[in-house]
């Protein structure tokens, strides 16, 4: 299964299932199954040194501010929320925590470190970050602070492998939850890490993880591997239909006159969406699709007039499910507002 998805994170996708056991090892991103998604979250945090400060996106799963609040704060892993579709805004606030730690650490032997963490898109919101600039300016930083060491990590669930790399992108890190659309059939618990090889940061997290997924015993299970190699056969047929309907939902809920927002990163309407027309993009893989080589994933949020009418909507559904996952072969409804903590609620 890694070596499956390590080829998946880098290679051309006129790649068919089949050829996956057929490319040589130096086509392989090194990658990591763990016994789930936060699982890996955990261990990507884990392999770095503490103290560790996490920069993380305003719009976010907020499973992971969770698990820093809850556990891992108090082990030296601190973090703070800045607008990822703003390199700026990310260049200032790492610059000052640097320059704050080093100020307060200057007679002692410890270095910061920092990850820089990426989510495109972003869950709920869909906001879409230019991972190519975002990593771009990592790289700079890491030029400016050698002592430092800085870690950018992608959280690409919401766009697996066959719409964007974030790796061939920059990005030193790419994680995903394999129990969404890797997986397919809402059956997995399972997550993934790929590393990039072309990265010095890269190339170290790699063997880094090697010791924290065999040292802390968090590795997914060989019946969870095996499902997950099940779907990855289907993976670009079902994201490809998965889109297609996605954008026909978006359509008709940006139209609908009870409907005050609708966040897709395929409406042209979206913020971000010539960003996301550079970044989500893979070679079509069916003689229908071969004019659209967009793919602007699966997953859509709106917003309506009211809480009691987003409350009533997901109630109200018959052939949508109301459940929290994503990724599968059913469609899913939930309202977001009710299932975060009450402090992070996006609305």
């Amino acid at each position: 299964l890694e070596d499956a998805v390590g080829q998946l994170e880098i290679a051309s996708w006129n790649t068919r299932g089949s050829d996956l056991e057929e490319k040589s090892s130096s086509e392989i991103a090194p990658t990591f199954a763990f016994s789930s998604g936060m699982a890996a979250v955990a261990s990507l945090f884990l392999a770095h040194s503490s103290p560790t400060k996490v920069f993380l996106p305003k719009d976010v799963y907020h499973g992971v501010p969770t698990q820093l609040y809850t556990s891992l704060n108090d082990h030296g892993v601190s973090h703070e929320a800045v607008d990822m579709t703003n390199k700026q805004e990310m260049l200032q606030k790492v610059e000052e925590s640097i320059d704050l730690h080093n100020n307060i650490n200057s007679e002692r032997a410890n270095p910061a470190t920092v990850i820089v963490w990426l989510e495109t898109p972003s869950n709920p919101l869909c906001q879409v970050t230019d991972i190519r600039e975002i990593c771009q300016a990592v790289n700079g930083l890491k030029g400016k602070y050698e002592s430092v060491r800085i870690t950018s990590v992608v959280d690409c669930t919401w766009a697996p492998p066959c719409i964007t790399q974030p790796l061939l992108l920059g990005a030193d890190a790419v994680l995903h939850s394999g129990t969404k659309y890797l997986g397919g059939h809402s059956d997995v618990l399972l997550g993934i890490v790929s590393c990039s090889t072309n990265t010095a940061t890269g190339q170290w997290l790699s063997e880094r993880l090697k010791i924290i997924q065999t040292s802390v015993g968090a590795v997914a299970s060989p019946l969870d591997c095996w499902l997950t190699l099940r779907g990855l056969r289907t993976l670009h047929l079902r994201v490809e239909r998965q889109c297609q309907t996605a954008l026909e939902l978006a359509k008709f809920l940006h139209a609908h006159e009870n409907v005050t927002k609708c966040h897709y990163p395929g409406l042209e309407s979206h913020p971000q969406h010539d960003i996301a027309k550079q970044q989500m993009f893979a070679k079509a893989t069916s003689s229908a699709n071969e004019n659209n080589k967009n793919m602007f994933g699966g997953m859509l949020s709106f917003e309506v007039e009211s809480e009691a009418m987003a409350m009533a909507v997901a109630g109200a559904v018959r052939i949508i499910r109301r459940a929290t996952s994503l990724g599968g072969t059913e469609s899913l409804i939930e309202h977001r507002a009710s299932i975060e903590p009450p402090e992070r609620r996006t609305s």
